[in-house]
């Protein structure tokens, strides 16, 4: 369990907002040994695979040391073993059980975790999708999914749809995105997407259209409450809530939304977790108790540790409070519909894993990102919490520590959760968020005023090949914390 930061780490975390405290290490000079003997004892004693048939390394017999209890002793063999990694990425790449494991990672800097956990990040305000541009291999295009309100780009008028197909005048490739989209500032080159009246994307065409707009990353705190808006709909009242991030800092906003929801006599509810990667686990606990409110103190989730730390394991349980004691606005629903994409992972995935147990849950969108495993934030410090930190370096390790499943002890599928209905959206079927048109709000739609379910339009959609770009990404994204 995360527990509080020692003074320093507070002071730093405040006062220098998306910077690190130590900039300048030279005269605490630490060796990669050092930083090295933390990153294996901090996985020995909380990685989720570090049983010996997984992670032979991560074994106590093979140094001859048992981890937390002999933290500063070293064999020879174990001195031997940390000087043979340069960097301390190199050893934890080593350490990771990679079947299982594509989201456990190491930072450099925990400040910058610890202001990103509280909706803290340096961004210019748009969320994007990159795609190989029809026809070729190298070629690339992006399209923007999400606007942050009140962020650079809204406040500069860009909006979801926008296709870009260049940053700086340079045509996007496999090659460059991460160089070019990965600076603080840049300018987008817009273009026009043109299907040429077909539903198959082969011959669909990405063209510059002379447009530019300059975007330079700032502070930014989101609200991930992005929409709460009620939908008056012929004999009911549907809710809409757009949730971008299981913030536990926007709680008492998140509970504000349902209570707008409460006070409109909301009969059904749709949650839109399409770009949501996750978050606190007790803050999809309140959402869960948002949604119905029948269930209060029965068992929402569980979450399972590795073979080190079973005496953590613990249920998470609906409930009628806030972490403040603020009394939750509950809708005592039997049902609810939740919109997903690929991006929805870990607290989102737990939302709709979770609740089924309880009540109808009905999945539209694509397959989620299929992430199960809860993650803690690993300190170099006596108990690996945030007292007392290792002022020499700023590492930290975000490992996967357990498992997460609903009260069947049923956990997400690694392939991800299959949707009810199936929608895919593609840049040119984006829609509006919010407005009954878009598809995937437009399916939920249907399946409440008509009940029909076989509503699925993937078939119209022109399928386009994405691609990654890992390094464009929060290191916290598709992560689910204990608080």
């Amino acid at each position: 369990m995360m527990k509080k930061f020692s003074l320093i780490a507070l002071l730093c975390a405040f006062t220098f907002v998306l910077t690190g405290c130590f900039e300048d290490l030279d005269d605490n000079a630490i060796a990669n040994s050092d930083i090295n003997d933390f990153v294996w004892k901090g996985m020995n004693a909380y990685y989720l695979y570090n049983s010996p048939d997984q992670v032979p390394d991560l074994s106590n017999d093979r140094f001859g040391i048992n981890g937390i209890d002999d933290r500063y002793e070293k064999t020879e063999e174990y001195s031997e073993y940390l000087n043979g990694f340069a960097t301390p990425e190199d050893l934890f790449e080593t350490l990771i059980f990679e079947p299982l494991d594509p989201f456990s990672v190491i930072v450099p800097n925990y400040l910058d975790i610890i202001n990103a956990q509280q909706g803290t990040t340096l961004s210019n305000g748009i969320e994007f999708r990159l795609y190989l541009v029809p026809g070729s291999q190298t070629e690339v295009f992006g399209a923007i999914t999400l606007v942050l309100n009140n962020s650079v780009a809204d406040n500069l008028g860009l909006v979801r749809g926008q296709v870009f197909r260049a940053v700086d005048g340079t045509d996007l490739t496999t090659s460059n995105i991460n160089t070019l989209l990965g600076q603080d500032s840049y300018t987008l080159n817009f273009a026009d997407y043109d299907n040429n009246g077909t539903p198959q994307a082969d011959d669909d065409t990405i063209t510059l259209n002379g447009e530019s707009t300059d975007l330079t990353k700032a502070a930014y705190t989101e609200n991930p409450v992005h929409i709460a808006q009620v939908l008056n709909l012929t004999n009911v009242n549907v809710g809409y809530l757009m949730y971008n991030g299981f913030s536990s800092n926007f709680d008492n906003e998140l509970n504000d939304a349902f209570g707008q929801f409460q006070a409109a006599g909301v009969q059904e509810l749709v949650i839109d977790l399409r770009y949501n990667g996750g978050g606190n686990i007790q803050t999809a606990v309140h959402l869960a108790s948002m949604v119905t409110g029948q269930f209060n103190g029965q068992v929402f989730s569980k979450l399972f540790y590795n073979n080190n730390q079973q005496s953590q394991n613990r249920n998470y349980e609906f409930t009628n409070a806030l972490s403040d004691n603020t009394s939750i606005n509950s809708l005592n629903l039997n049902k609810v519909y939740v919109l997903t994409s690929s991006s929805s992972a870990s607290a989102s995935e737990l939302i709709i894993n979770s609740l089924r147990p309880y009540i109808e849950v009905v999945h539209i969108g694509d397959m989620t990102a299929g992430k199960t495993q809860a993650n803690r934030l690993v300190f170099d410090s006596q108990e690996f919490d945030g007292n007392n930190v290792n002022g020499n370096h700023n590492y930290a390790l975000i490992p996967l520590i357990a498992n997460s499943t609903n009260v069947n002890d049923g956990l997400v599928p690694t392939n991800g959760l299959t949707p009810d209905v199936n929608i895919v959206e593609t840049p040119s079927t984006f829609g509006t968020l919010g407005m009954i048109s878009e598809p995937l709000l437009a399916a939920a739609i249907a399946d409440i005023t008509n009940g029909d379910r076989s509503f699925n339009r993937n078939i119209d959609f022109p399928i386009l090949e994405e691609i990654s770009a890992k390094e464009l990404k929060s290191p916290i994204e598709n992560l689910m914390f204990e608080d």
